[in-house]
């Protein structure tokens, strides 16, 4: 459910493991039909085809897909909780990271390449601002160094 889309995420880079979430939500897609996400979740047909390689347009970025809208995909499967459930799941399993490598955001910030503020990464993984798949990849991956040391 995307946290655990990989065994060791400390063992990858930030963008392995986003690719890791992109080849779990593209399964969802591929066994639901392309269509038949796109209306059930409201995101983008063309944001979500570009999760299948062979029919990425190049302009589009499948790393700012939302946890919401990454959540929402997951949800259409039988498999996964709902939208909302996994998003909370996501959210703790980052909380307790944090806690467990006793990380505040302000390491978090400074240690991200995606120039935000402590400030923006709480309110990021509270769920105020959206985070992107690629910020929860980052996030995630560092988190997971910092508790495997």
């Amino acid at each position: 459910m995307l946290y655990d889309a990989v065994d060791e995420p400390a063992s990858l880079d930030a963008a392995a493991l986003q690719a890791a979430y992109e080849r779990e939500l593209a399964a969802v897609v591929e066994a639901e039909g392309l269509d038949a996400v796109a209306d059930e979740t409201g995101v983008d047909r063309d944001r979500l085809a570009a999760l299948d390689g062979e029919r990425a347009d190049s302009d589009t970025d499948v790393g700012q897909l939302t946890l919401s809208e990454a959540a929402a995909v997951l949800a259409v499967s039988d498999d996964y909780p709902d939208a909302e459930a996994i998003v909370m799941e996501v959210r703790d399993h980052l909380l307790l990271s944090m806690t467990t490598g006793v990380v505040d955001v302000d390491i978090l910030a400074a240690n991200l390449d995606h120039d935000l503020t402590g400030q923006e990464v709480q309110q990021a993984i509270e769920g105020r601002n959206p985070m992107t798949l690629a910020q929860l990849a980052a996030i995630q991956r560092f988190l997971a160094e910092r508790n495997d040391r």
